[in-house]
């Protein structure tokens, strides 16, 4: 958090001072006044103004800079949509060379959504839940994830044998878990430790 204290002849004196020092405009601050001075007669008795001015940050627009700051070192002209509903922020990324940004299975996005998502609670007032995505690779990584779903739950049933699947992130994991809740004929659960924690998919017996 970037604040100042600055004095003045006056509260407007001092404000400028203290804008001016952090490079800011006053309707990005906010102002708090400490002492709003005296004049005094002829120069006497007089007292200068102090005021205390904070900048306000906005951590959507912090994560969003990381994000095209990360994306320039990365050679990677990008650009962001920002989709806000409550608690949830969404940064949905489009141009040129996404599969850089995604990485093998989503997991340079994983653990971009990750630092994101740090970024943006370092400046926030209540947590907030970052949803990164990079030309619709969710939405088609859930639909594979479904599918994949129901094949091993298949497995599961024909063969009578618990199925493991791969480490995966908390959201997917809660996509396999959602796309097999109907299925009374086997049950799902989640084992390991991160990051290693997994979906194990078991018959009913």
């Amino acid at each position: 958090m970037r604040q100042v204290t600055a004095t003045g002849q006056t509260v407007v004196e001092a404000v400028k001072s203290a804008l001016a020092q952090l490079e800011t405009t006053e309707d990005r601050t906010e102002v708090s006044i400490i002492d709003e001075g005296k004049k005094g007669i002829f120069g006497f008795g007089s007292r200068p103004a102090i005021v205390k001015v904070t900048v306000k940050i906005d951590p959507v627009e912090e994560a969003k800079q990381f994000l095209l700051n990360v994306c320039e070192k990365m050679g990677v002209s990008a650009k962001i949509e920002v989709k806000r509903e409550g608690k949830q922020v969404q940064f949905l990324l489009s141009g040129e060379k996404m599969a850089l940004l995604i990485g093998k299975r989503g997991q340079t996005l994983n653990s971009l959504q990750y630092l994101t998502q740090l970024v943006i609670n370092r400046f926030a007032d209540q947590y907030l839940t970052v949803i990164l995505d990079a030309e619709d690779y969710r939405k088609r990584r859930n639909e594979t994830l479904i599918q994949l779903a129901e094949r091993l739950a298949e497995k599961a049933q024909r063969t009578g044998q618990k199925v493991t699947l791969e480490p995966m992130p908390s959201y997917e994991r809660k996509v396999i878990h959602t796309a097999l809740m109907g299925n009374r004929r086997i049950k799902t659960y989640s084992d390991g430790v991160e990051p290693n924690r997994h979906i194990v998919i078991s018959p009913n017996k």
